[in-house]
């Protein structure tokens, strides 16, 4: 089954999710459509010789969708409601011939009489929401919020939801759009249509938040705060622990701020004594502001293991680990110390860091050497197929990643360097 063809809409364009349509195709084609569409409808009360009519064009109707005849079923349907015009299986199968063939007028009319005899179609009225929305029908907002959640179909609630949520930025809602990406994502993590639009919503969102804060505080903690995560990201730690600073004197007890000017400083000079014991104070800052963390612990050993005292280490992030147990730096600073005398414990922590992120391939590295070290050669060859199969994928995104800062620079060169301007504030 096709995924959502997702394009970006400027405001005011029409976004087309033809998939959608094709996903109806499918269904008149495979099988009895009232069964998708919510299970058996019982009409109006008619005579029986009239009912045993209607079950004959209905037999035949379905006998014309297995054999891939539409048109030949939807003249059964037709012939059901010259029977019984209330009769809201074969509007409901109309609706669906209409909309698969790309007519959504009709779609419309047959989906909307179906759901006044039997409101509780949730897919008809999901249905029905697309097609007002392709018509510029203003209920389409309504029909879409109301069915989307009953949807138990993966397929027509990822396409439905898609739908409401170009709806959504169309007009102008950025936070309703956003909810319902993420449960689109979370319905379908590996959807590449749904990331992308996910990626772009989200972005868009913090970028409204950002120049938000910037117009209300420009000169506030949060928003040195910010330009030092900037500038972090742009790997210049130097500027970014100069920010961090200006947000700390602004405000000592902001909270995350003493953590994160800690890592900068050891990131940028992790041998130096002097930065170390910098990191350290700022590390013990962190604790008393924001309280006792698995990675302020996790730090702390790290510390340690730069002076050469594996015990502080190793009862560091034994306590990282108490803290949080799904902590995948604690685990792989436990399986690094245990390793020489406790090799089965060591293997438990890589397989917990391992489980806890999956794509973590430092930690598969570590546990092949592990096997390979125990006599395990099975297990250990294939810890390094998927080390080696993490490190292409990463190599591949990073690659991707400097593609679009190549294609991004001269823009910022143009307009003046950002980076540069923020740090002079």
């Amino acid at each position: 089954m096709n995924t959502p063809q997702v394009r970006h809409a400027s405001a005011g364009s029409f976004c087309l999710l033809p998939s959608l349509q094709e996903w109806a195709s499918h269904l008149v084609r495979q099988f009895f459509l009232l069964a998708s569409l919510g299970g058996a409808v019982v009409g109006a009360q008619i005579a029986a010789p009239r009912q045993a009519d209607v079950r004959a064009h209905l037999q035949k109707a379905e006998a014309y969708l297995k054999a891939k005849d539409p048109d030949s079923a939807a003249r059964e349907f037709n012939a059901v409601l010259a029977l019984d015009p209330r009769d809201a299986e074969a509007h409901a199968n109309l609706g669906v011939i209409a909309f698969s063939q790309g007519d959504c007028q009709s779609a419309a009319q047959n989906l909307r009489q179906a759901l006044a005899v039997e409101p509780a179609l949730a897919k008809a009225q999901a249905l029905l929401g697309v097609c007002a929305k392709r018509l510029g029908d203003p209920s389409a907002r309504a029909l879409l919020e109301r069915s989307f959640p009953k949807l138990k179909d993966k397929q027509l609630r990822l396409q439905v939801g898609m739908e409401l949520a170009l709806l959504y930025e169309q007009q102008g809602d950025p936070d309703a759009t956003a909810s319902v990406m993420t449960s689109l994502v979370n319905l379908d993590p590996d959807n590449v249509d749904v990331l992308f639009m996910a990626q772009r919503v989200y972005s868009e969102l913090a970028d409204s938040t950002l120049n938000k804060l910037a117009v209300l505080a420009p000169g506030s903690a949060r928003m040195q705060e910010v330009i030092a995560e900037r500038l972090v990201n742009q790997a210049d730690l130097r500027g970014a622990i100069d920010h961090y600073k200006k947000a700390l004197a602004m405000d000592a007890k902001l909270p995350g701020v003493h953590f994160e000017l800690g890592e900068a400083i050891l990131e940028l000079s992790p041998a130096d004594a002097a930065a170390e014991a910098e990191a350290q104070k700022e590390f013990e800052l962190s604790v008393a502001v924001d309280g006792d963390t698995a990675k302020a612990e996790c730090q702390f050993a790290n510390l340690a293991l730069l002076r050469s005292q594996p015990d502080q280490a190793l009862s560091h992030y034994q306590h990282a680990y108490q803290l949080d147990p799904n902590d995948v730096q604690a685990h792989m600073g436990l399986a690094k110390l245990l390793a020489p005398k406790e090799p089965q414990e060591a293997i438990r922590h890589l397989r917990m860091a391992v489980q806890a992120d999956p794509l973590n391939g430092s930690a598969h590295y570590q546990l092949a050497q592990a096997y390979r070290r125990l006599q395990m050669g099975e297990m250990a060859q294939k810890e390094m197929r998927l080390f080696e199969e993490i490190k292409t994928t990463k190599d591949r995104v990073e690659d991707l990643y400097h593609q679009m800062n190549r294609q991004m620079k001269p823009e910022i060169d143009a307009g003046g360097s950002k980076e540069t301007a923020n740090h002079d504030q």
